[in-house]
């Protein structure tokens, strides 16, 4: 099962965390990876190398020509996840004409590009499959990420609209949406003893995720096995959201 083998895969923001543990997934079950991250060749280089059957590819997500510039990296991909995001942790009147912008482009415009420039070549094949990583800040009320938590639902909107256009090509697209999850964005906050055990409180099963917890989903939602699921979302926060 879940078989990738001559498969080709792009993973965005697979440097570190969540984005490093699907690429690393993926190759794992046969996939060809490309490694992306928006700025630093040399972290992708340091993260491709320890991930088997992958090539480092870089590009900066807010600037208009992402798509072109990742694809005259990879060619033609069968496999599309969008993992990249940036986050700022404001109060909902405080955001900067610059962070909203930043946040708007990085978390659903990039998405957007690459989506329409990838599909074009999978519907000729016959078969692809999109994946999209969202939040639980979807549906839970932050009150420093409403910015945010607005960028992955109308992302996972634009998912929602997608799938019966891209069905009947063959191809599946779906969202998951991490709960809160051990990565170096929430180092610093997890840092604190007291902090961590209040969020963990707040967990139904009872702990904080690791990216290994999320990439099994997506390598589902990649594979031949997932091929009747489509428009979905799947959220992964050890019920979080239900509380």
């Amino acid at each position: 099962m879940f078989d990738l083998s001559g498969k080709t895969a792009l993973v965005t923001g697979a440097t570190q965390g969540i984005g490093f543990e699907i690429a690393r997934l993926l190759s794992e079950n046969g996939a060809r990876v490309f490694v992306a991250g928006s700025s630093s060749m040399e972290k992708c280089v340091k993260a491709s190398e320890k991930i088997k059957n992958s090539t480092p590819v870089v590009a900066n997500l807010l600037e208009p020509d992402c798509d072109e510039t990742l694809f005259k990296q990879t060619g033609e991909v069968d496999i599309l996840v969008l993992n990249a995001s940036i986050q700022y942790k404001r109060e909902w009147n405080a955001f900067t004409d610059e962070e909203y912008d930043i946040q708007m482009t990085c978390n659903l415009k990039s998405s957007y590009l690459l989506i329409k420039k990838y599909a074009e070549g999978m519907k000729r094949r016959g078969w692809g499959r999109i994946v999209t990583v969202g939040s639980v800040n979807q549906y839970n009320q932050h009150p420093e990420l409403s910015l945010y938590g607005v960028t992955k639902a109308a992302q996972l909107k634009l998912v929602q609209n997608l799938a019966p256009i891209l069905a009947p090509y063959g191809i599946t697209i779906n969202n998951v949406a991490p709960g809160v999850v051990a990565t170096p964005r929430n180092d610093e906050v997890l840092s604190d003893p007291d902090f961590k055990k209040k969020i963990e409180e707040r967990i139904p099963c009872g702990f904080i995720a690791g990216p290994e917890d999320i990439s099994p989903a997506v390598l589902l939602l990649c594979s031949e096995e997932s091929r009747y699921v489509t428009g979905s979302d799947l959220v992964i926060d050890g019920g979080m959201h239900l509380k």
